[in-house]
């Protein structure tokens, strides 16, 4: 197995992609940690992935809370091998209609929780000689136009600019930094997006998907598997010597 005995804590992991790394990771052989802010949702899916799984909950805005899951994860596994920062916000909000409320809450979530995270996993990962760190970014912050608000573009932009400049400070260490950037990916998050759009055009919900997906070159939008199997392979020995990149994953949608 290619993650066979790793210790890896992924945040936002009760939904979505995060739990389609979880469960791909555990497939691959991973001791997994689930966090989430959620902890009914947290419960659920610790009881369903069975095995060497453990769950901790967190708000991943708040360095306190960042600190003791990282404390509370190192300390049931030993050790911390690899880190996916994944958690994170979003709602559609036309340019004009974003407020310093929806700022503040995605930018507190998408890019100083991300770094934070990464910050205090990499003290972990120096002190017993080398890590991974895998963040979640996403197409919006190269550009995409189909991003459900300005903010949100401009926090996965900075999760981007933060994963080359960690790369950088943290690789003497032995730590790798990348982060994955999904395209259009159908999750609850977005399927919510898709149906408020649905509900404010006055168009079925099937024409809002067929429309996301027409403009991907390889003609369907991404399942939380797709994000997944990047991520194992970003976790595991093959991807060694990667490291400060930033990965499309979304079916050809942004071609650079």
């Amino acid at each position: 197995m290619r993650l066979a005995d790793r210790a890896v804590l992924i945040t936002g992991a009760a939904s979505g992609i995060g739990w389609g790394m979880a469960k791909a990771m555990a497939r691959e052989g991973a001791r997994v940690a689930i966090a989430d802010i959620d902890r009914a949702k947290v419960e659920q899916r610790v009881a369903e992935l069975g095995g060497a799984a453990y769950g901790v909950t967190a708000d991943v805005g708040d360095l306190a809370e960042i600190d003791r899951m990282v404390s509370s994860v190192t300390a049931h596994f030993g050790r911390l091998d690899v880190m996916v920062n994944n958690a994170g916000v979003t709602r559609r909000c036309a340019f004009m209609d974003i407020d310093e409320a929806l700022w503040d809450q995605v930018h507190r979530v998408n890019a100083k929780g991300v770094f934070f995270c990464l910050q205090r996993a990499a003290r972990e990962m120096i002190s017993q000689g080398g890590g991974v760190i895998i963040n979640t970014a996403s197409i919006a912050g190269r550009g995409y136009p189909g991003t459900s608000n300005a903010a949100y573009a401009a926090s996965k932009g900075a999760v981007i600019t933060m994963t080359m400049l960690a790369a950088r400070a943290l690789g003497r260490h032995n730590i790798t930094v990348n982060s994955i950037c999904p395209g259009v990916t159908r999750t609850e998050l977005a399927q919510n997006i898709m149906q408020l759009q649905s509900e404010k055009e006055g168009r079925p919900l099937a024409d809002i998907e067929a429309q996301a997906a027409r403009g991907i070159p390889i003609g369907r939008m991404n399942e939380p598997d797709d994000i997944a199997e990047m991520a194992v392979f970003l976790a595991s020995p093959a991807a060694r010597n990667i490291t400060g990149q930033s990965i499309n994953v979304d079916g050809g949608l942004i071609m650079m």
